[in-house]
């Protein structure tokens, strides 16, 4: 799937006259145009699959770490992203994304995992499935079932429409394998997670 710029053009000159203004008048002339080129790059994750992703960024090193061993748990956190909901269109933001797993006999680089959640971000999308999305690429391609996501951030439709409450901030965790079933684990991901 390719986004149709010239599409996205006709529907934003579309909306402005919906809107009661005149999308020929000098401040708005180009603006279907510049907002159809936005498009194409803050939604540039939905021309790919999990899978595509996956192939994308599917660059690991194998090293002598025990399967499964619970003291090699590899934490990024702190990776800035945005994204659009996909119930408003209304940007996410302030969105920190902290990823988690546990090495089976594969590293993967640490630039891939901020690079996994950006290209995820590029959707509309929901905070939870975000987080769904990038556990599943990191089990593809570390061949570890042991991944937690942790998400933080706001969203324009609770800030800027509707309850209109700036600064509320959405927490969603996605556990899988070992995270999912051994709280002792889960608490010293948690330990990582708030150092």
């Amino acid at each position: 799937m390719s986004i149709d710029t010239k599409a996205i053009e006709k529907h934003i000159r579309g909306i402005l006259l919906a809107l009661g203004d005149d999308p020929d008048r000098e401040g708005l002339k180009e603006t279907p145009k510049r907002v159809a080129k936005m498009y194409e790059e803050v939604f540039e994750g939905m021309n790919y699959s999990n899978e595509a992703i996956a192939e994308m960024f599917n660059k690991t090193f194998e090293e002598d770490l025990k399967e499964n061993e619970e003291d090699n748990i590899v934490l990024v956190k702190d990776i800035e992203i945005f994204s659009h909901c996909e119930h408003h269109m209304t940007l996410m933001y302030n969105m920190k994304v902290a990823v988690a797993y546990i090495p089976n006999k594969r590293l993967i680089g640490l630039s891939k995992i901020a690079r996994i959640a950006d290209m995820v971000s590029k959707r509309l999308q929901l905070q939870e499935r975000i987080g769904k999305d990038i556990a599943e690429i990191m089990e593809k391609i570390t061949n570890s079932r042991d991944v937690a996501v942790i998400i933080q951030g706001e969203h324009g439709c609770m800030t800027s429409r509707g309850i209109k409450r700036p600064g509320t901030k959405t927490t969603t965790m996605t556990l899988k394998g070992k995270f999912k079933t051994d709280d002792s684990l889960v608490n010293k991901l948690m330990a990582l997670y708030k150092a």
